[in-house]
């Protein structure tokens, strides 16, 4: 029975999900094993696919609009696969930080457009659920991804990646099926946001962004420092790799009861809930001396991180009518967010004679940033006054 085009596009989600984990994340506990990286080096490498990654993002509305969404889905794609069979027959440091950066570039190109397919042609109300159900398909592949890395890592160099080839393979014959381009909900349509709506939103995008870029920032900077974490703490590559994943079924836990729960909608309190849980998760991480410290911080920084991608996503589709443009920009902040973090890392390493270690240095540099972020998204919290704050959901969805 051949499969509908949302449910296509759900499935192309979730395998997209899977490949770009395994260079995502699974690329660090590979380089930690295979390659004896250092912490420093592992950052270095999540910064240089950071940074492509802003690239990639920033340029894919401009390859859609000139290619069309389906062609510009199948130049990612088919890059990808060649990039993973470089990684296979090549899996050398030298190699893993130039197909990194060409991965970030790729990946920053695919999920805007994927994105686009999932939420064009929905009202407001039906938006929020397309990107529930967009949300729980990819993230339901990151701890698998995760999962199926270490032993991968462990029985042989190179075959993680080529996993990541045959998967590939896959999603280029999906996006065949694809039609050209999304059909966009028409720009007069009834259930379009009024201008105070509009208002409200652009405010709640601008807090919900500066908070992404908190997030994925200090996830980054997690992403490379665990695979040190759960060496130190005595558990082999295998392990550490499914354990690490605890943060992303938290996420996925997060999207499973948003995507059901439309309370949230156009409302600042999971925005200012999501500041504490990151903050207190992020320090257990890093500081917990024991594995059940450190795994409840992974499951309170997740919930952070999956409330506030999922209020960021949302606003933009509504505001920007599911363009490929709106994407776009969300996945320029989550790109940024991957140098970011992985930067003031170094910095922290760098600083470590002053603050009397490596963990403290990066520490107090990533306790700025944040701070930063989280200051500049409560004034834009602050600009949704009271009264719109309790009107109900954004859009009466």
């Amino acid at each position: 029975m051949a499969l509908s085009h949302t449910r296509r596009i759900l499935v192309l989600t979730f395998l997209e999900s899977f490949a770009t984990i395994l260079v995502e994340k699974a690329a660090y506990f590979y380089c930690h094993e295979r390659l004896g990286f250092t912490d420093a080096a592992n950052l270095w490498l999540a910064l240089a696919f950071g940074a492509a990654y802003v690239v990639g993002a920033t340029g894919s509305h401009r390859l859609a609009r000139r290619l069309g969404e389906r062609s510009a889905l199948l130049v990612a794609v088919g890059a990808q696969l060649v990039v993973f069979g470089a990684m296979a027959l090549w899996p050398v440091a030298g190699v893993m930080f130039v197909c990194g950066a060409a991965m970030g570039m790729l990946c920053g190109l695919k999920w805007p457009v994927i994105e686009s397919y999932v939420s064009a042609g929905h009202t407001p109300a039906a938006a929020a659920k397309a990107l529930g159900r967009f949300n729980l398909s990819w993230a339901a592949a990151v701890p698998l991804s995760l999962v199926a890395a270490g032993p991968l890592i462990a029985w042989q160099s190179g075959a993680m990646f080529v996993l990541g080839s045959a998967i590939s393979l896959l999603s280029v014959a999906l996006i065949l099926t694809l039609p050209p381009r999304p059909e966009h909900l028409p720009a007069d349509h009834p259930e379009r946001p009024s201008a105070e709506q509009t208002r409200r939103l652009e405010h709640l995008t601008r807090a919900a962004r500066w908070q992404m870029l908190a997030n994925y920032s200090a996830m980054w900077v997690l992403a490379t420092l665990l695979p040190g974490i759960f060496d130190r703490l005595g558990f082999a590559v295998s392990t550490g790799t499914a354990l690490s994943s605890l943060l992303d079924v938290a996420r996925l836990t997060a999207f499973a009861v948003l995507g059901f729960w439309a309370g949230w909608h156009g409302r600042r309190t999971g925005l200012v809930r999501s500041m504490g849980l990151l903050t207190a998760g992020f320090l257990m991480v890093l500081f917990g001396g024991h594995v059940a410290v450190v795994l409840a911080g992974e499951v309170l920084f997740g919930w952070a991180v999956g409330e506030v991608y999922y209020a960021a996503l949302y606003y933009a589709v509504i505001l920007q009518n599911a363009s490929v443009e709106a994407g776009g920009g969300h996945e320029r902040l989550i790109g940024l967010g991957f140098a970011v973090g992985p930067a003031a890392g170094l910095i922290g390493v760098a600083l470590q004679p002053v603050f009397g270690g490596q963990l403290w240095g990066i520490l107090a540099v990533a306790g700025l940033l944040l701070g930063v972020c989280f200051w500049r998204a409560g004034r834009e919290m602050a600009r949704v006054t009271r009264s719109e704050d309790g009107d109900g959901p954004a859009n009466g969805t």
